[in-house]
C-alpha cells in the first residue's frame, strides 16, 4: 500500500495547477509516552492542512509528528511535500532523503525527490531518482511521466516523446500525460498529430488551461488563426500567467518551439 502524500505528477505543484494525491499512511504504534490517540489528531490535521493548501501550517504540524515518530518515513517525505510546495527545495530533498534512508523501498518518496530535483534543475538527478521508482514499481505512469519531464528539462525531446507515451499507454486516462504527449508531438515535429491530441483533451476537458494555451500556439503556426484566438481567450480567461513567457519558458517548461509559437501569437 502507498502510504503517503505524492506530491507532484510534474512541477505544477509548485505553481498551483495541480493539487497533490493523498495516500493514508501505515500507522506506526505511538511512542509510549504519547498517547495513541493525539498522534492520530495530528495525523488528520496535518493531512486536512495538505489538502487544504496551508502548507506552512502543515509543515509545523508534520515536524511535531517526526518529533514523536523520528523513525516512521512517511512523515519525513510527507514534510517534504509540503516544504517543495513552498519552494524550500533544498530542505524538501533532505526530508525525501530521509525517508529513503529509513525505508529505500517505497517509490514515493524517489518521485517526490525527483520532482524536487527538476525544480532545481538538476535533471540528471531526476532521472535517477525516476529509474529507482520503476525499478521498485515499473507500471508508474507518474514515473514515466516525470521523467519525460526531466528529459525535456536536458533538450532531449525525443525520449520525453517516449516516456510521455509510454505513460498513457500505462493509463489511457492520465490527462496530464496526454498533454504533456501532445506538447512533445509538436517539438519533434508532428504538427498534425500535435494538434489531434490536444484537440481532443480541450473537448474533453474544457478547463485545462495548459491544453488550451499551447493549443494556440499550435494552432497559430499551423495557420489556424481564428481558432487560435478562440483557444487563448479561454485560455487567458483560466490562467493569466500564460501571457508571461518567462514563466512559460522556465517554470512550466514548454518545449522551445511551442514557446516560440505563443511568443508569435502574441507579438501579433
Amino acid at each position: 500500500m502507498r502510504w503517503l502524500l505524492t506530491v507532484v505528477l510534474s512541477l505544477w505543484l509548485l505553481v498551483g495547477t495541480l493539487g497533490a494525491a493523498v495516500f493514508a499512511p501505515a500507522v506506526a504504534a505511538a511512542p509510549a509516552d504519547i498517547p495513541a490517540g493525539d498522534i492520530a489528531t495530528l495525523r488528520k490535521q496535518a493531512f486536512d492542512l495538505t489538502r487544504s493548501g496551508k502548507f506552512d501550517l502543515a509543515e509545523v504540524v508534520w515536524t511535531q509528528l517526526i518529533d514523536a515518530l523520528p523513525d516512521e518515513p512517511a512523515v519525513w517525505s510527507n514534510r517534504g511535500n509540503v516544504r517543495v510546495s513552498q519552494n524550500k527545495i533544498d530542505a524538501a530533498v533532505q526530508d525525501y532523503t530521509h525517508a529513503i534512508a529509513l525505508d529505500g523501498l517505497q517509490p514515493d518518496p524517489y518521485l517526490n525527490r525527483g520532482a524536487a530535483y527538476e525544480a532545481a534543475g538538476e535533471w540528471q538527478a531526476a532521472i535517477d531518482d525516476y529509474n529507482r521508482v520503476l525499478k521498485l514499481s515499473p507500471d508508474d505512469p507518474a514515473a514515466y511521466n516525470n521523467r519525460g519531464n526531466a528529459q525535456g528539462g536536458q533538450g532531449d525531446w525525443d525520449a520525453a516523446l517516449q516516456d510521455y507515451e509510454h505513460s498513457i499507454t500505462l493509463q489511457p486516462s492520465f490527462s496530464l500525460g496526454y498533454a504533456n504527449y501532445g506538447i512533445a508531438l509538436f517539438e519533434v515535429g508532428d504538427q498534425a498529430k500535435s494538434l489531434q491530441v490536444l484537440k481532443s483533451l480541450a473537448r474533453k476537458y474544457p478547463n485545462y488551461a495548459d491544453v488550451r494555451a499551447a493549443l494556440t500556439a499550435v494552432l497559430w503556426e499551423t495557420g489556424h488563426r481564428g481558432e487560435a484566438e478562440s483557444q487563448w481567450a479561454a485560455a487567458r480567461g483560466l490562467d493569466r500567467r500564460y501571457s508571461d513567457l518567462d514563466w512559460v519558458k522556465n517554470v512550466r517548461r514548454w518545449p522551445p518551439s511551442l514557446v516560440k509559437g505563443l511568443d508569435n501569437f502574441l507579438k501579433l
